[in-house]
């Protein structure tokens, strides 16, 4: 009868409720992307996401270190003092991660001696995070300036240790051993 209501709906018989038709091969589910990535596309995320508070301790300590030669005790002590409150707060975790990215940032050009853009830096700390940065950034400042004013003998260490840096970045993203000679050709000569 065309007018009667439609049948009830009935679902369609399952065709076997354990897994595919007989002879069929099931295709598992795409991957997610975060499960494609490789051992070493992971470290070199997390090591851009989660800068090393190490690292960033060993350049501006290294810094501070060539200033004590030549910059009076007490302005040494003073800056030394802001760059414990720097790294206390970074290892109780009260800094944000673009703090501590920026402070790694700002550790790199320091070493390298680029004074501008590490004192570029800073300012920008200062401006877009100056609640979390206002009680040791003046230390950090006044390291850059130091060191600016230092005399290029003073400074070797400190950029002699760049190749440190470099070698313990690649060992820490590295799974496998590598080739220490080939890594050593990207430093300057000692």
């Amino acid at each position: 009868n065309p007018l009667a209501p439609p049948p009830c709906a009935v679902a369609p018989p399952l065709l076997n409720p354990a897994g595919p038709p007989p002879g069929a091969v099931a295709t598992p589910p795409p991957p997610h992307l975060g499960q494609m990535r490789t051992k070493r596309e992971a470290a070199i995320s997390q090591s851009e996401s989660e800068p090393e508070v190490e690292g960033v301790m060993s350049v501006l300590n290294g810094a501070l270190a060539a200033c004590r030669r030549a910059v009076k005790a007490q302005v040494c002590n003073e800056v030394a003092k802001r760059l414990h409150l720097m790294e206390d707060s970074w290892r109780s975790g009260r800094l944000s991660l673009p703090v501590r990215r920026r402070m790694d940032t700002l550790s790199a050009e320091l070493q390298k001696g680029r004074w501008d853009a590490a004192d570029d830096i800073h300012r920008s700390l200062m401006v877009d995070h100056v609640t979390e940065v206002s009680q040791w950034m003046v230390g950090v400042k006044r390291l850059i300036a130091e060191t600016r004013n230092l005399s290029p003998e003073l400074l070797e260490p400190l950029q002699k240790d760049e190749c440190l840096v470099l070698i313990r970045w690649i060992l820490f993203l590295s799974d496998v051993r590598i080739n220490l000679v080939s890594v050593l050709d990207l430093c300057p000569p000692l």
